[in-house]
């Protein structure tokens, strides 16, 4: 059902906008008329060349998939991105977002970008760019300005341009892919490390979250996202880790009676976009698109940071338990944490050098 639809959409015939130049008209009676007349025709003699560049730059399609719900800050960010490379091109590169999952599971719409079958996709989705992972050590940052100082490092910008050379994929944007990530569990509240022994934990197979849950004595079970509020329902996994705006955009809630604000990790969130396809473009195009992607990830984490305490309130209003660590109970989560570090170093996720430079970006960043 799912090929048959995503073959429709893909030859379906897009329409063109074309562009009208308009100019300036009227002569001045004074002087200071005719600079304010000229000044306008000047202008307008621009605007009317620029819209014409443009209108011969051809036209393209860019369909572009993402795993979360109607409301969700990623949702909505990318709706404004649509909207504004639509009107900075004109209408000549015409974007459609499915979210919500509608074209697969995180890695399946990545596969289809690798592929070429849609052009790009959002979520944190590392299978393809695994040294992405670097960024998600735990307890790496602790507010905002740590989180922006990474995402916006040259370390990142390094990572980021090796996907193109590996997976055929160019990465415009790398921004938050929801917030700081809590944990929750159906068995009993968790206020020290020890109480995640023996419990069943879900993950999206990252490997930091593996081994940040195994340290303190869990274990884990890998369920895909689109999967996960019935995994946790049927006791597939006993609890699992998400940021507070996934968890209600998602009603995680509904199906989770205990959390813990650890705040134990952030996720980049890449938008991939499919190289071929990015490089086929004109470079005005690319440009444009670029900054799109740019304000993008700006808005994101401004939704962000403006629906995360929001979020939790809803929570706590669901009836569901939520448990503010103190903190020397805190200091006990990153302390059981700390051998994830060597671990990350010597599985080759990130060398000791870059691991140190990550630490020196949070400790200057402001």
């Amino acid at each position: 059902m799912k090929k048959r639809f995503l073959a429709t959409l893909l030859t379906a015939t897009m329409s063109i906008a074309m562009l009208a130049g308009c100019g300036a008209s009227g002569a001045a009676s004074t002087s200071t008329a005719a600079a304010n007349s000229s000044t306008e025709t000047t202008q307008a003699s621009g605007e009317t060349k620029a819209a014409a560049e443009v209108e011969n730059l051809g036209d393209f399609t860019m369909i572009v998939g993402h795993a979360q719900p109607e409301g969700n800050p990623r949702f909505v960010s990318m709706e404004k991105f649509a909207s504004d490379v639509e009107e900075k091109t004109g209408g000549h590169v015409k974007v459609t977002v499915y979210g919500n999952g509608q074209l697969g599971t995180e890695k399946e719409m990545l596969e289809q970008v690798v592929q070429g079958t849609v052009q790009g996709m959002r979520g944190g989705q590392f299978d393809f760019s695994p040294r992405l992972l670097m960024f998600t050590a735990p307890f790496l940052t602790q507010n905002r300005a740590q989180v922006t100082a990474l995402l916006q490092s040259d370390l990142a910008k390094s990572v980021c341009a090796e996907a193109e050379e590996s997976t055929g994929t160019v990465i415009i944007n790398l921004c938050d892919a929801g917030g700081y990530r809590q944990f929750s569990n159906n068995n009993h509240p968790i206020k020290t490390p020890d109480d995640l022994k023996g419990l069943k934990m879900r993950t999206n197979g990252m490997k930091t979250i593996d081994l940040t849950f195994q340290e303190m004595g869990a274990s884990t079970v890998s369920v895909p996202y689109a999967d996960l509020y019935m995994g946790l329902k049927t006791g597939v996994a006993d609890g699992q880790e998400n940021p507070w705006v996934n968890v209600v955009g998602m009603k995680f809630y509904e199906v989770q009676k205990y959390f813990t604000a650890v705040n134990y990790q952030f996720h980049p969130d890449p938008f991939y976009v499919n190289a071929s396809w990015w490089n086929s473009l004109p470079e005005e195009y690319r440009n444009i698109i670029s900054e799109c992607a740019t304000e993008m990830g700006e808005y994101n984490d401004q939704l962000i940071d403006e629906n995360s305490e929001a979020a939790k309130q809803e929570i706590i209003a669901s009836g569901a338990e939520v448990y503010d660590p103190t903190e020397d109970e805190l200091q006990a989560f990153k302390t059981a944490a700390e051998p994830v570090y060597k671990k990350m170093i010597s599985e080759g996720i990130c060398t000791q050098e870059e691991m140190d430079q990550m630490l020196e970006i949070v400790a200057n960043a402001k």
